[in-house]
């Protein structure tokens, strides 16, 4: 391993102006049947409109309990440049794949910057709703983490707007 633990085995190469518009699928990742228990890695995931990821226990199918519309945390996305940034910053040599607790790992695209825009990933299109919320699960993991997963270094959270399938190593575009 180079100097500087894992965060410098992964460029930032979203930084780069020519990949600001194109990420991939790093790794996919289910909630539990049992809550707080280790996130399930998946090779590809179903998603439908307006439901989320199908199989999925958390969040599948629900609905806002404050506007009655579909919830926004249908998939969460989170760059795994961002992931080992954190890392590094805390100390660690690395955060396991999953760890985070977002269904969707990206390379190679920054997201939050996405916020109200739609993304084609795989054959699925997501809507990009808004910056995650880090829950204080993240400070077990390190403590700080909660906090340096905000100002834009926390994730998204999206909802899905055409129904389709998402693979590892899948493209990342977005489309308006």
């Amino acid at each position: 391993m180079r100097p500087g633990g894992f965060a410098s085995t992964l460029p930032r190469v979203a930084a780069h102006p020519e990949n600001q518009s194109r990420g991939r699928v790093a790794s996919l990742h289910l909630h539990p049947p049992v809550a707080g228990e280790p996130m399930l890695p998946a090779d590809s995931i179903a998603v439908e409109t307006d439901a989320g990821i199908v199989g999925n226990t958390r969040y599948w199918q629900r609905q806002s309990r404050s506007t009655n519309q579909p919830n926004q945390r249908q998939v969460t996305l989170i760059e795994r440049e961002q992931i080992a940034e954190h890392a590094s910053a805390l100390g660690l040599p690395d955060i396991a794949a999953g760890r985070v607790r977002s269904n969707i790992e990206t390379e190679g695209i920054d997201l939050v910057p996405l916020a109200g825009r739609d993304v084609r990933v795989g054959g699925a299109v997501l809507h990009i709703a808004a910056p995650r919320d880090p829950c204080h699960k993240m400070d077990k993991i390190a403590p700080g983490l909660r906090e340096r997963m905000t100002n834009d270094k926390q994730g998204v959270l999206a909802v899905v707007v055409q129904s389709g399938t998402i693979k590892n190593g899948d493209a990342i575009q977005p489309i308006n």
